[in-house]
């Protein structure tokens, strides 16, 4: 079974509704995940949500209004079609001041034949004669209209509900037995698709110069060293700000599904470009998504002409993705096939860290050691640290018990995050670490 796959919700609609001002509503009223890696901060394209303690992964189609050369319909039609395309649920938002149009019984007819679960919402019922008059809606069968103000934040939890009943209970396709599940994952161009061939040794994967050619996550197995792998190549990623309208946004959705998916990801870069901004927005969400990670320089084959060494590499990648110290960096050349048998083992190790579980009494040594050495800052009002239990291996996961949550700061967080590290290794495996007061939920 898939691992932490998070339902994709894609806000659609004809232009001017509202759909941008409702992804700020859903994004900034409720506890986003936040991190200080870099490169995890959401532009106004995707975000990932927490609602009903359920994690959600929420598209703004908003962006996508912007077609100065087409008709109105043409660039409805055209965001809908990608926008169901890769997702699990579909909100729908017409307006309330307009009543329905034209464009909006398109857009119904579209999303009904498309099967998707849809919720209806229309927006901008900032009064009560427009709250009513919702009730035409109806007519776009699409079911009970939700009416909304996103703007004076009314309605939304009774629509936000009726889209968690829309979602599966589950959101993971059962996927072939393997030992562990590696995705190929980086920017475009870098040589993701070719480095899976030289993987499987057969042309499983479209191979092209051209940037972007794979829009799609391609599932592969593959047997190595006694064990067997579920490869899975995605389409490039590109910094979030970058990502353009339509068909590559949603590719960028698969691919960050596609790390969801994964146990372990190969963060691909080019030695050509070495550690560029985008490799380290990649690694942030692989990071984010707490998934196993190695560093993967291809294109070695270039070293020589490019007067590079491993060491010179090493340190120009580890000088970028200080975020990511614990990951291994490997050398590989997808050309001639020279450093895969090495990345395969590297991320078979990783995925045994990522899978760790330690001993309770041996953790909670290690960690009362730990602060022994360096005890939290006095004052005051003194930080306690009472225990520690982990939680969880797949990813390794540790509650440690405060008597005040808000005063861990982010520097003794990282000292224990590296007590862990320096005690039990966990080479790749990022850790997930909470602090929990008492009688704190």
């Amino acid at each position: 079974m898939a691992i932490g796959l998070k339902p994709i919700v894609a806000i659609v609609g004809r232009p001017n509704v509202g759909k941008s001002t409702l992804f700020n509503r859903l994004t900034d009223t409720r506890p986003a995940i936040v991190s200080d890696i870099p490169g995890t901060t959401r532009d106004r394209v995707i975000a990932e949500v927490e609602w009903g303690e359920r994690l959600l992964t929420l598209v703004d189609t908003g962006g996508m209004d912007e077609f100065p050369d087409t008709e109105l319909w043409a660039s409805v039609r055209g965001q809908i079609d990608t926008a169901i395309e890769g997702a699990d649920a579909v909100i729908m938002l017409a307006d309330a001041a307009t009543g329905v149009t034209v464009p909006d019984e398109d857009a119904a007819r579209v999303l009904r034949l498309s099967g998707r679960r849809v919720a209806l919402a229309v927006n901008k019922a900032d009064n009560q004669v427009r709250e009513a008059g919702a009730a035409e809606f109806h007519s776009l069968g699409l079911g009970e209209p939700i009416a909304i103000s996103a703007y004076h934040n009314r309605g939304v939890d009774d629509l936000m509900a009726r889209v968690l009943e829309l979602l599966p209970d589950t959101d993971a396709a059962a996927d072939p037995d393997a030992d562990f599940k590696l995705a190929i994952v980086g920017r475009t161009n870098v040589g993701k698709s070719l480095l899976l061939n030289s993987i499987l040794g057969e042309e499983r994967a479209i191979v092209s110069d051209v940037p972007g050619v794979t829009r799609d996550a391609l599932d592969s197995l593959a047997s190595v060293n006694g064990r067997t792998i579920l490869l899975t190549d995605t389409a490039g990623i590109r910094r979030r700000g970058k990502i353009e309208r339509g068909i590559e946004q949603f590719s960028a959705i698969r691919s960050i599904r596609a790390i969801d998916r994964a146990e372990v990801a190969a963060v691909v870069m080019d030695a050509e470009e070495l550690a560029a901004t985008q490799d380290t927005h990649v690694a942030g969400y692989v990071i984010e998504a707490l998934r196993g990670i190695v560093l993967v320089v291809n294109k070695w084959d270039l070293a020589p002409g490019l007067g590079l060494t491993q060491d010179d590499a090493a340190r120009r990648v580890r000088e970028r993705f200080k975020f990511a110290e614990h990951a291994p960096i490997c050398f590989t050349s997808a050309l001639d096939g020279t450093g895969i048998h090495e990345l395969l083992d590297q991320a078979a190790a990783v995925h045994l860290q990522w899978s760790r579980e330690l001993p309770r009494y041996d953790l909670r040594r290690t960690i009362l050691r730990a602060i022994a050495a360096h005890p939290p800052a006095t004052g005051r009002r003194r930080l306690k640290i009472y225990g520690v239990t982990q939680d969880q291996a797949r990813p390794p996961s540790f509650t440690f018990y405060v008597n005040r949550s808000d005063m861990v700061h982010f520097s003794y967080r990282r000292y224990l995050e590296n007590a862990l590290r320096a005690a039990y290794g966990f080479e790749g495996a990022p850790l997930s670490m909470r602090f929990k007061s008492r009688g704190e939920r």
